[in-house]
């Protein structure tokens, strides 16, 4: 009798084993599908912007000259010195309204707020969502509020008040995260050293998370780089340089669309590309380097 229970037990251990060997050679072929899917994906999509980057750089590097850099913008040269000066006035204002607001509305959900608020989940959802509109509408929406309402005209400021709008939600929700992703300790470690909560945020927590910030900032710099339509309908495409904030103005991106469309300057407008790609390179890297000595400044001290 107990032989064969022994028996019985051994054909159950025995087939537990087998089915514990079958699962785990799923799970193998199941990692090994998604890991190729996911190297796929990542292939197909490093491919793709760098087919993209080569075609511009062909289409635009032989056309590039000293007539495209010249201060005065004409029908001759069409330079696109003006609009380059435009653009970073555009994202020198927009960012000077955004990173202020947005840094704010996260530390106050993040350090200032109950866990599980439901007026926290709101503004979270209201946020995703405003990341989502089409850019027209915000244009749309700056036209009829800022160029119309509050009477700022077709001009830089309004312009920048809209891309502001714009890029917001992005610069307030990655702040949020990576605040949140702070490790709690820092935070007890600052109260049991006597800091109060705004000491902790500036001096703890903020450079701490200023990798995670700076990703946000220039998450927002590149889609004030390539936004055309709003801006169209709020700053206009006037190309030469403002003389005051109420001003018209072209950002390299419109600039672009204007050449375009005329059909007269295609070869400025991949030369205008390609200057345009230079920069938003430059900004990352410099972004990018900022960021680790941040973080190396604060390790150290």
């Amino acid at each position: 009798m107990s032989s064969k229970r022994a028996s019985s037990k051994n054909d159950t251990t025995a087939l537990s084993d087998q089915l514990a060997l079958k699962t785990a050679a799923r799970n193998r072929i199941k990692g090994r599908l998604l890991r190729a899917l996911v190297q796929f994906g990542a292939s197909v999509t490093a491919a793709a912007l760098l087919i993209i980057v080569v075609y511009i750089l062909i289409m635009g590097v032989p056309h590039i000259s000293l007539d495209l850099f010249a201060l005065p913008y004409n029908s001759i040269n069409v330079s696109l010195m003006p609009a380059l000066i435009n653009t970073l006035l555009m994202t020198a204002l927009s960012l000077g309204i955004s990173v202020p607001l947005g840094l704010g509305s996260a530390i106050y959900l993040v350090e200032y707020t109950q866990r599980g608020n439901r007026l926290v989940s709101i503004i979270r959802v209201t946020a995703e969502t405003l990341t989502g509109i089409p850019s027209i509408v915000y244009g749309l929406f700056g036209m009829l509020f800022f160029v119309t309402a509050l009477k700022w005209r077709i001009s830089l400021l309004a312009g920048a008040f809209t891309l502001a709008i714009m890029i917001l939600p992005i610069i307030m929700r990655t702040a949020e995260e990576a605040l949140k992703a702070v490790p709690d300790s820092y935070r007890a470690g600052s109260f049991s050293l006597g800091a109060g909560r705004l000491r902790t945020v500036f001096r703890v927590l903020l450079p701490a998370a200023i990798p995670g910030i700076l990703a946000g900032i220039i998450l927002g710099i590149g889609r004030i780089f390539g936004e055309s339509a709003a801006l169209i309908y709020t700053a206009g495409t006037v190309a030469d340089l403002p003389s005051t904030v109420f001003d018209s103005t072209r950002t390299l991106i419109v600039h672009m669309y204007v050449l375009a469309s005329e059909g007269l300057h295609v070869d400025k407008t991949y030369a205008t590309a390609v200057v345009l790609l230079i920069f938003v390179v430059l900004i990352n890297t410099l972004s990018a380097l900022l960021a680790r000595r941040i973080t190396k400044g604060s390790t150290n001290a």
